[in-house]
């Protein structure tokens, strides 16, 4: 059987400003045109199909007319809710869509109730969980603790459970929207720890034939059977050196994988790193390739020069981020407040501004543990505000 495996569509999103539904509506055209000249016989799409919980009205049409392809095709599509998904509004009228093979999973309590698909060889049977806050849904799946790892284990068990009593020589697929241990993030990921808690393990998964995996936003196989997609749009700067792809699946009569490609996406515009001086970046030859890209440029000017964007853009016209990072000169500050701040989890800060405070000793592991509580409370109040809305 033939899947193909997306994921992170972020539709409404757009560039650093700029407006991506034309590239989004592209990549649409796109996938369907793969699905038929690639002989698909499903196609996978592992969350976050919208940017936020209430997306615009132009990235419902585009779904909207997205769902109408895909069913014109006549090719079986399973989709979960992610992270960005409003799990609820994104499964309104699953029961009548799925009529047109369109299966939305978006209810946790759904995960050990798979698609089931045949061909040749016999059934494939497809699982969808949705992205699962492990707060709003331990109960619900009986989870022995609070935790990613907790929650995804109890809805893997109903997988397991659902399989172990199919026919024997059932091929399995789940489809899963958390970050799982060993794959790489970049800066346009929502954060979906709490305090720094560790990622779930690939082997929470074990038992399944292949599991297509959104949330991270590079494409990248953990494993032979464990994969994320990837965004097929680069959503920041961070993915500059991405390359965007959809994998094309090949699962073989007795599950193995036999075939695992990358299928391009389209690239609206390519994305450009520049760092220097800003006579220099104006004038270095080997820049000339970013002229014509979405460019983010540093400077490192020892003092911010005049109009440094209006200068910038008469060479790259399609700059749009521009930071400041001076050379150090001698007993200058080591960093800024931004650069001190970057790459650091709220909870590192908040213990680090702690010890500010008291002059130097940070909190210790009762207050640790408090600090940790405030952050997972937050995110909760915003994930239950999400579903209500």
């Amino acid at each position: 059987m033939r899947l193909l495996h997306t994921s992170d569509w972020h539709l409404g999103r757009s560039f650093h400003r700029v407006s991506l539904l034309d590239a989004q509506a592209a990549f649409l055209d796109h996938l369907v045109a793969t699905v038929r000249e690639r002989e698909v016989d499903a196609v996978l799409v592992a969350g976050d199909v919208y940017d936020r919980a209430v997306p615009p009205l132009a990235a419902v049409e585009l779904f909207d007319r997205a769902l109408h392809r895909l069913a014109e095709v006549g090719v079986p599509t399973v989709m979960i809710s992610g992270n960005h998904d409003s799990a609820r509004r994104l499964g309104v009228g699953a029961g009548l869509i799925e009529r047109a093979g369109i299966h939305l999973r978006t209810d946790p309590a759904g995960a050990g109730s798979p698609v089931v698909l045949s061909d040749a060889h016999g059934d494939v049977a497809l699982y969808g969980l949705p992205y699962l806050e492990p707060s709003l849904v331990r109960e619900q799946l009986g989870a022995a603790r609070a935790g990613h790892e907790a929650v995804l284990g109890a809805a893997m068990d109903r997988v397991r459970a659902d399989l172990a009593a199919r026919a024997p020589g059932t091929r399995s697929v789940v489809l899963a929207h958390a970050f799982v241990a060993g794959g790489e993030a970049s800066d346009s990921e929502r954060d979906i720890t709490v305090g720094g808690v560790a990622a779930v393990p690939a082997g929470v998964f074990d038992g399944v034939d292949y599991v297509a995996l959104g949330h991270l936003h590079g494409s990248q196989a953990l494993t032979e059977r464990v994969r994320y997609s990837g965004s097929p749009l680069a959503y920041s700067f961070s993915e500059t050196d991405h390359r965007k792809t959809m994998w094309l699946i090949d699962l073989g009569a007795d599950g193995t994988i036999e075939a695992a490609e990358r299928i391009d996406c389209l690239v609206p515009r390519a994305l450009g790193r520049i760092r220097g001086r800003l006579d220099d970046l104006l004038a270095d030859p080997a820049l000339a390739r970013h002229e014509e890209a979405w460019v983010e440029a540093t400077l490192t000017d020892p003092v911010r020069p005049a109009e440094p964007m209006a200068r910038l853009t008469a060479r790259f016209p399609h700059t749009l981020n521009l930071v400041f990072e001076p050379e150090r000169t001698e007993g200058a500050p080591y960093a800024s407040y931004a650069q001190r701040l970057r790459d650091r989890t709220d909870q590192q800060i908040a213990e680090d501004f702690v010890a500010h405070v008291r002059g130097g000793a940070g909190p210790d592991g009762a207050e640790r543990t408090v600090l940790h509580g405030a952050f997972a409370d937050v995110r909760v109040d915003a994930a239950e505000r999400e579903v209500t809305r």
